[in-house]
């Protein structure tokens, strides 16, 4: 059942709780030693203990709202980019001027990573999901802020279409550690979003190198955000950007790697897969931190409504989609000890197996990615 959509300041303000990040690297700045660890607190533990306290939000916002009425949830995804450069920039300013030794600068520059990829990241999702050519380019800014601006090729033009099946590399497979998943999805992904794009302008009649071909931005605004960390902070400054990069996109990978992990649509025959359905991607609906990342735990509706923004996002019951036993920070530490995530989460896969799929007997291909590639993914 759906309810009416609440769209004034005060009724989007707990989707602003990545403005915390903000005053947190300014204190682990100033005062350096351990205070970095507040970033990574506030953005992994509080949410996980609020989530305890606060309990589901299970309401279903009227999917027909006017996009007018989003304005106050809007707002934050176009004002983080600002900030998240102050806080990479200033920073490397700062350190390599004496306001911090060499540990404490790596120690901020972990925390920073962790709002890139924890926040800028998940905000640049919502915007490269959108036609507003301002969302676009501040989604491809904050992606090259950390040096993963093909994402949001593979995004667009490979996840969504071929999520659950083999030809999507980031659907994790089941049995599947994480370790194993991140390099392998680092090697696959940049060559995957090179070859949708270079399909794409075939199909034009362009050639490969075409000046339309996105791959040109993306060099130029990674190229630009190296060059201003070089100029600002010299190579120490240049290794500060690059290590925040790092993590920011370990922490995308890990929630990548919950979002789907061992659930597979059904293959048809003939290297033909069904529709994508709410049942393909682990649903969340913990309040504290969906206020963090903006719904991204609803991620059953994105996938299936992938044009739905984020404030209008359903969430689903356990007969529609499986659901996860806790909130993406909490599982994403899970997924970082693999015995301890295989046993948490492989009895949920077999369990959804059996629920969706009882007439499915023999999963082995499946485990193994050996079904057929969809015929056009090549």
């Amino acid at each position: 059942m759906q309810t009416p959509f609440r769209s004034r300041l005060i009724d989007a303000l707990p989707f602003w709780l990545s403005l915390g990040m903000v005053p947190l690297a300014l204190i682990a700045a100033r005062l350096g030693g351990w205070w970095f660890l507040l970033m990574p607190a506030y953005a992994w533990y509080l949410m996980t203990v609020l989530d305890r306290l606060l309990g589901l939000n299970e309401e279903n916002p009227d999917t027909e709202t006017p996009e007018a009425q989003l304005f106050w949830y809007r707002a934050i995804t176009i004002l983080w980019f600002p900030l998240q450069a102050a806080m990479i920039f200033g920073g490397i300013w700062w350190v390599t001027r004496g306001g911090l030794g060499g540990w404490e600068s790596v120690g901020l520059f972990f925390g920073i990573g962790v709002a890139s990829g924890t926040i800028g990241i998940v905000y640049a999702h919502e915007l490269l999901h959108q036609n507003n050519p301002l969302e676009r380019w501040l989604g491809d800014l904050l992606l090259a802020s950390t040096l993963y601006s093909h994402f949001r090729t593979e995004h667009l033009l490979v996840h969504h279409s071929w999520v659950a099946t083999p030809r999507d590399a980031v659907s994790a497979r089941y049995n599947e550690g994480f370790f194993r998943y991140f390099l392998r999805v680092l090697r696959e992904c940049p060559a995957s979003a090179w070859q949708a794009e270079v399909r794409k302008l075939a199909r034009a009649r362009r050639p490969a190198l075409d000046r339309r071909n996105p791959f040109w931005r993306y060099a130029a605004l990674q190229l630009a955000m190296l060059a201003l960390a070089l100029v600002l902070g010299g190579w120490w400054g240049l290794g500060l950007f690059v290590w925040q990069a790092f993590v920011a996109i370990w922490q995308l990978e890990l929630t990548n790697y919950v979002e789907h992990y061992g659930l597979t649509r059904k293959h048809l025959g003939d290297g033909r897969y069904e529709h994508v359905l709410p049942r393909h991607s682990w649903n969340a609906s913990h309040t504290a931190t969906n206020w963090l990342l903006i719904n991204l735990q609803r991620h059953s509706d994105h996938h299936y409504k992938p044009d739905r923004r984020f404030p209008l996002l359903q969430t689903y019951a356990p007969d529609e989609a499986p659901q996860l036993p806790l909130g993406y920070p909490a599982m994403t530490f899970l997924a970082m000890v693999p015995p301890l995530w295989r046993r948490r989460m492989n009895p949920r896969v077999r369990a959804w197996r059996r629920q969706f799929y009882p007439e499915i007997t023999d999963w082995q291909p499946y485990n193994r990615g050996e079904l057929p590639m969809p015929r056009n993914a090549l």
